[in-house]
């Protein structure tokens, strides 16, 4: 069969990669045509759109690019009308994929959605959309099927979240760090977005000389150009590895992390973290008028309880870091 699968950011590269293996493993006659990374193209198909170019974070930064959205809209239908898939799959990035879902439906496609928009978060009027059009919803988090049938009488699939499989695996591989190092390491993982990486790491660095008995460590993505990383970082002191995060944190005693799926690689690994996020203003106000949440990291959110220390918009300086580390 074809599938068209749309991915927008790099934690959905990552599972992408991963139902693309699986189907596989069931259908040796899969195509594959796909919005998506590096992962993915590893695996096989024609890739669409990569996902460093289709990733804005915060309210304001997707007004500032709405232009470039509705292009990538536009293009999307005329590519999935061309292709004819028999399924779409959709990952994650509800703004864009929710759109994409609606027109696809009306066009006699079938739609699988892996990885629920996170409406007991916010935007619950979404129900509305999911159950009108997506024949099938796949949900990650524990809780999300019990909210999912009690409040709204809907049936999803609880399949679990994939990074538990993939770290269980990863933690029996013997990986080395491509770097040597003396000290104690304290991971630093800014983010995937040059967007995040660029309000992140200022702060991360800043915090560094308050520590010399040990050796921070970026987390940095090939996906990024490693000049942009080096004007930014711009210090000797600071090492940084692409692509070898989970290696990192097998290394690490301690991490510094931007609030993402990250904090959950993170936790997974058993490594004591510090969450922080910081947006725009515009992007915070708007954010804390429509969200529902107590926490914003998975950790907190899947426990229901503050497990590991969160720092978001000013709370997020250095001195609140230091202390915290």
């Amino acid at each position: 069969m074809k599938y068209y699968i749309i991915a927008g950011e790099v934690s959905g590269d990552l599972h992408g990669s991963k139902i693309m293996e699986s189907i596989k493993k069931i259908d040796n006659q899969a195509k594959f045509r796909f919005w998506g990374g590096e992962k993915m193209k590893a695996i096989g198909g024609e890739i669409v759109k990569h996902v460093n170019q289709l990733s804005f974070m915060g309210f304001w930064e997707v007004l500032r690019n709405i232009n470039i959205i509705i292009k990538n809209i536009i293009f999307c239908k005329r590519d999935i009308k061309a292709y004819r898939p028999d399924r779409i799959i959709y990952i994650d990035y509800p703004g864009f994929n929710l759109l994409i879902a609606k027109w696809a439906k009306k066009n006699g496609f079938q739609n699988h959605y892996y990885i629920s928009p996170q409406i007991w978060a916010w935007k619950e009027n979404r129900i509305k959309k999911i159950k009108r059009d997506l024949d099938y919803l796949y949900v990650i988090l524990p809780f999300e099927k019990d909210y999912y049938k009690q409040k709204h009488n809907l049936k999803v699939y609880y399949v679990g979240h994939p990074l538990v499989e993939i770290i269980r695996k990863e933690k029996i591989v013997n990986n080395k760090l491509p770097l040597s190092f003396k000290k104690p390491i304290i991971a630093l993982l800014p983010g995937s977005r040059k967007q995040e990486i660029k309000k992140m790491m200022p702060i991360y660095k800043s915090v560094i000389h308050h520590f010399s008995n040990y050796e921070f460590i970026v987390a940095g993505v090939s996906n990024i150009d490693k000049e942009w990383y080096s004007q930014l970082l711009k210090d000797d002191k600071i090492k940084i590895v692409y692509d070898k995060t989970y290696n990192l944190l097998k290394k690490s005693t301690a991490a510094i992390v931007t609030s993402g799926t990250a904090t959950l690689e993170t936790a997974l690994f058993n490594v004591p973290q510090i969450v922080c996020y910081k947006s725009s203003l515009i992007s915070y106000l708007i954010g804390k008028f429509f969200i529902k949440l107590e926490f914003i990291s998975l950790v907190n959110i899947i426990m229901d309880r503050e497990v590991v220390k969160e720092l978001i918009q000013k709370d997020c300086s250095k001195i609140n870091i230091v202390n915290e580390l």
